[in-house]
């Protein structure tokens, strides 16, 4: 039977060891849609799955996962890369859906409203996303700052930001598929510790993509928790404001 959500929050553990267990592949599948709804900033979907079930790659992966153990036993990863890279097709991508949606109508017969979310798409985003050697995005960040000295305005505008911007997304929707794999009953453990280039080697990915997580899937060992969980007071941090 399938867990409440507080269930699968409690049971979902970093586990480090897995049985030699088969996973039920369309369960999964169905965890990893269940990723792809998470929350995405401005919905472009800066982010790819790879889910890693061959042999061979599993122990390339391994190793350059520097052998942990909840590589070594997992019976697949699913290795979570953020596109911001892909920022241009995705715009056009929510461009496209909008004018479907609003029945493909004139540039004049757009409302006010179905004009201002389809320029927020044509013309907001690639100001913030737009760049060259960095140059464009510090311009941009001066003048952001400039203009914050009189009213609040979005500040992030640099490259880096918006890296961290498609990181914090793809990490949001991780955190969907670990919460649904363990909701049905199985494990997985989100790694950090690996070698960056080595993963984009083998899953033969461009320059612009980066690895966000490699996250082990299987079914806990009885040794797969290395003991029991730790969290600091609730007190330390929530704050009521």
């Amino acid at each position: 039977m399938e867990k409440t959500f507080s269930e699968a929050v409690a049971y979902r553990r970093s586990v480090r060891v897995f049985k030699d267990e088969k996973l039920n592949d369309e369960t999964v599948a169905s965890c990893i849609k269940n990723a792809t709804l998470a929350p995405t900033s401005s919905n472009l979907q800066l982010w790819e799955f790879y889910e890693v079930r061959n042999s061979k790659t599993l122990e390339e992966m391994t190793a350059a996962c520097l052998g942990q153990n909840a590589a070594k036993t997992a019976e697949r990863l699913l290795v979570v890369v953020a596109r911001k890279d892909l920022w241009k097709k995705r715009v056009q991508a929510n461009i496209n859906f909008l004018e479907e949606a609003y029945g493909n109508k004139k540039e004049s017969e757009y409302t006010s409203r179905e004009k201002f979310a389809l320029n927020y798409y044509r013309k907001l985003i690639p100001t913030v996303y737009v760049d060259f050697l960095g140059i464009l995005g510090l311009l941009k960040y001066l003048v952001f700052n400039v203009i914050g000295l009189f009213k609040p305005v979005y500040r992030q505008v640099r490259k880096s930001d918006m890296r961290i911007v498609a990181h914090k997304s793809a990490a949001l929707a991780a955190q969907n598929f670990m919460t649904g794999m363990a909701a049905v009953g199985y494990d997985t453990c989100p790694m950090e510790g690996f070698d960056s280039i080595k993963v984009k080697q083998i899953l033969n990915l461009p320059s612009g993509a980066e690895i966000n997580m490699v996250i082990g899937c299987g079914v806990r060992d009885d040794n797969g928790i290395y003991g029991p969980r730790f969290r600091v007071p609730f007190s330390d941090v929530h704050f009521i404001v």
